[in-house]
């Protein structure tokens, strides 16, 4: 006999036919539940990665890993530190200087407030990906004193401008003129569009050139501060306070998760909602192993008290009906496992195919601005899955492993 003995005897009874097939029902009914729980949280999971990976990418795409600034207002000698803050650390890849301020565009009677960025092109391209998001000509049409700007598609939409129209900029820096106290107003010409995907950026941002905006918000050769980027966007916060730590001066630092905290923690908590309640799915799964093995514990009552008349202890019944809960509900998940990580991974083939086959398309490109089903599989989510779908399976055949192991001898064999 193979030892040891509960084991085998647990794998039997698991690979025998059952004279109730009612109980084998059950059992395929309870290893597709779970198959099917395990492969929904894996891909709701992976859906919710890639959400989470878009909106970070997209938002990166304007915003920069950090930033530095002086507390008390405009960043001075912004030269030296541009150099010296890629030296100091080597985890900084590149510093820009950029100059923000509020303002008003008006075109064609059309009016609408704005957050010009003032920028470097080349300096730019290196700690964000604006280039990438242009539509329409390109950032390096910025020159200092051709007072050229690019728009957000939205913005421009809104001003109802294209490429090669004149905007007015409005400056609520005031000038004195002989008609009294005037705004500060500029005529720029549009030199391109760039579209993020994120309604915030693409309806209220505006690119200058560094040298303009420090003319026309009348910083003279201050900037508001350095944008960073650097090697672990994850850590921008510990790195770019190590940073303005070892500048010399009282500095202002920010990162990328401050700025858009709200948003990400929502992400967070969404993920986390998602989790308990697909986790809820698999938990009623794995209790259906439960009933499962109440009916095979009530079928096998005769050769439970033979066991036991043999000596078997209480525990090794216990162990031989766990084998076999455990044995169905490892099936289940690794079943589910499987199908989650291949549908995860081709979620990007298989929504159009539905989609097409259908009719219907689930992200109109006319709503939203995701409109792909974007899907990151991580190895965490998919152990962590497993390892939950495991655990609620041994739990589910505590108590009619319990039952069978209660079992007295005499009162199960006197009508056999």
């Amino acid at each position: 006999m193979f030892r040891p003995l509960t084991l085998a005897i647990g794998l039997r009874y698991t690979r025998a036919k059952r004279r109730n097939h009612f109980i084998s029902f059950i059992s395929v009914v309870s290893i597709i539940g779970l198959v099917l729980g395990v492969m929904a949280l894996i891909t709701v999971l992976s859906v919710m990665n890639g959400f989470e990976r878009e909106l970070r990418e997209r938002i990166l795409g304007m915003a920069s890993h950090a930033t530095i600034g002086e507390a008390n207002g405009g960043l001075r000698d912004w030269e030296r530190l541009q150099r010296e803050a890629p030296e100091i650390d080597d985890r900084v890849v590149a510093a820009a200087p950029y100059v923000q301020g509020e303002a008003m565009l008006s075109a064609r009677g059309n009016i609408s407030g704005a957050l010009i960025r003032g920028v470097e092109p080349e300096a730019e391209e290196r700690v964000a990906r604006i280039g990438e998001h242009m539509i329409r000509g390109e950032l390096g049409s910025l020159e200092g004193g051709r007072y050229r700007v690019v728009l957000g598609r939205e913005l421009a939409a809104e001003l109802r401008v294209q490429v090669g129209d004149s905007i007015i900029l409005m400056a609520p820096q005031a000038s004195v003129s002989p008609a009294g106290v005037m705004p500060r107003m500029r005529r720029f010409e549009v030199s391109g569009l760039f579209e993020v995907g994120m309604y915030e950026y693409d309806r209220g941002t505006a690119f200058i050139h560094l040298e303009d905006a420090q003319a026309v918000f009348q910083m003279g050769d201050q900037v508001t501060g350095l944008r960073l980027r650097l090697t672990d966007m994850m850590q921008a916060g510990v790195i770019a306070r190590d940073v303005a730590a070892q500048l010399d001066g009282l500095f202002r630092v920010s990162d990328w998760t401050r700025q858009h905290a709200n948003l990400f923690r929502a992400i967070q908590m969404e993920k986390m909602v998602m989790f308990i309640i697909l986790s809820l799915i698999v938990a009623v799964a794995a209790f259906n192993i439960v009933s499962t093995l109440i009916m095979l514990v009530t079928d096998k009552q005769g050769d439970i008290a033979i066991l036991r008349t043999l000596g078997l202890s209480p525990a090794g019944i216990m162990v031989i009906f766990m084998v076999q809960g455990v044995v169905i509900g490892a099936i289940g998940i690794l079943l589910g496992t499987a199908a989650g990580v291949a549908l995860a991974s081709n979620i990007d083939v298989v929504v159009p195919f539905i989609e097409r086959l259908l009719g219907v398309e689930f992200l109109s490109a006319e709503v939203y601005y995701i409109s792909d089903l974007p899907s990151e599989l991580k190895l965490s989510d998919v152990l962590r899955v497993g390892i939950l779908g495991f655990l609620l399976t041994v739990v589910a055949t505590l108590f009619p492993a319990w039952r069978a192991a209660r079992t007295q001898p005499a009162e199960a064999l006197r009508y056999d």
